[in-house]
């Protein structure tokens, strides 16, 4: 809902599908951004957002929205509620352009045997596309906007599954991180909230979670909290409960970081009221075999070995920075930490304030962050923008003539 209203908002001009390509100081003491809008090849002036094309378009790659566990068609919505909800298309593998762009370069011939002139391969979202929407020659755009103040909210990744070679390493299927078992438990996810294996799509009846992965992890990881995994297992554990009632949920956990109101009561009802079972101890390997996974690990209350055979395994890897913090930061002469979070100038007294004027932070792009406190920041950081407004307006109107 607050997407759909940013959306309609008079007030509010949104550049989606774009990326900042370069700053500059105003006369008026904000910024001159300059925007690139990356070629969707679709004109969203004409399109209605029906579908057509991608009910219509014949080819699937993988999605990168759905983590790798669901295709997704070449031309696409960008999430389920994306707003606007209008599609893009992926040009790397659209047969169309690839076929257009190789006829124009030479590499294959432009006219048929016959000595007619060729046409490119495919088109078919053209083809039903019922407002001709499709735009084959459409470029990258750059335009300028002229702002009073920056809010820098990048958001952040999760630790590749590479880096963690001794629980997969991304190679085992049904081997996820939790923003994949988040889709799979969502309404608009590709099993529309059914929790069904990766590999085989069969119900998985033991679930195992294992928080840490990657995180407090200095040598193979990063070295910090990644803070909302605790709060996040268990609450994903509970819905799979739901989902499947005669299922199996365990949690490996170094030590349960709840900290906050009614959050280790949460946890606490994960484990006595939906029977979910954390083991206290570090996960060593996690293995295929005989068609299911083998967790191995150590029970650290017991003192032993303990061996875990699952259907299905949920890793809580490490939060990092986005990959385009660092040039943003650049962009905006703000700090960033050894870990690649964004810095603010004081972080005791001016948590939201960058140390550049006109530039602010919010959320994730700090470090690890719950939704309590990312609104907290933003509400913060845009109170902080309505200050610097006042400020500025009140010496235009005091200056002298």
């Amino acid at each position: 809902p607050r997407t759909v209203e940013v959306g309609h908002h008079d007030l509010v001009r949104l550049h989606t599908y774009s990326e900042i390509e370069s700053v500059r100081r105003s006369d008026s003491g904000g910024f001159v951004v300059g925007i690139r809008r990356r070629a969707a090849y679709v004109d969203w002036d004409k399109c209605t957002g029906c579908g057509v094309c991608q009910e219509k378009c014949p080819f699937k790659v993988e999605s990168a929205f759905e983590r790798g566990i669901a295709p997704r068609k070449v031309i696409y919505t960008l999430s389920p509620q994306a707003v606007p909800n209008k599609p893009v298309l992926d040009a790397e593998h659209c047969r169309y352009l690839q076929s257009k762009w190789d006829m124009q370069a030479g590499r294959i011939p432009s006219v048929d045997k016959q000595g007619q002139p060729a046409s490119p391969k495919c088109g078919a979202c053209a083809k039903f596309c019922p407002t001709g929407a499709l735009n084959w020659d459409q470029q990258d755009t750059l335009v300028e906007e002229e702002v009073g103040a920056v809010i820098l909210a990048t958001g952040y990744d999760l630790l590749p599954a590479s880096r963690l070679p001794e629980y997969g390493g991304g190679e085992l299927k049904d081997v996820v991180d939790g923003l994949a078992f988040e889709r799979l438990l969502a309404a608009s996810g590709p099993t529309a909230g059914k929790v069904l294996r990766p590999s085989d799509g069969a119900v998985p009846k033991h679930v195992v979670f294992v928080q840490c992965s990657g995180s407090r992890d200095p040598e193979r990881g990063v070295p910090y909290c990644s803070k909302i995994c605790c709060l996040y297992v268990a609450k994903q554990a509970m819905l799979y409960k739901h989902r499947v009632p005669d299922g199996e949920a365990s949690v490996f956990y170094i030590d349960v970081r709840a900290g906050g109101k009614g959050y280790e009561e949460f946890v606490t009802r994960a484990q006595e009221e939906h029977h979910v079972r954390y083991l206290r101890g570090k996960v060593s390997r996690i293995y295929s075999q005989d068609g299911r996974l083998i967790v191995k690990g150590v029970d650290t209350l017991s003192h032993r070995a303990v061996e875990v055979q699952a259907d299905l395994v949920v890793l809580a890897t490490a939060i990092v920075p986005r990959v385009s913090t660092p040039a943003v930061a650049g962009l905006f002469g703000v700090a960033a930490d050894g870990n690649g979070f964004l810095v603010s100038g004081d972080e005791e007294m001016a948590p939201v304030e960058s140390g550049a004027e006109g530039v602010f932070l919010a959320g994730a792009a700090l470090g690890p962050k719950d939704i309590p406190e990312t609104v907290a920041q933003a509400s913060g950081a845009a109170a902080k923008v309505l200050s610097l407004f006042r400020r500025r307006r009140m010496l235009e109107t005091t200056a002298p003539a």
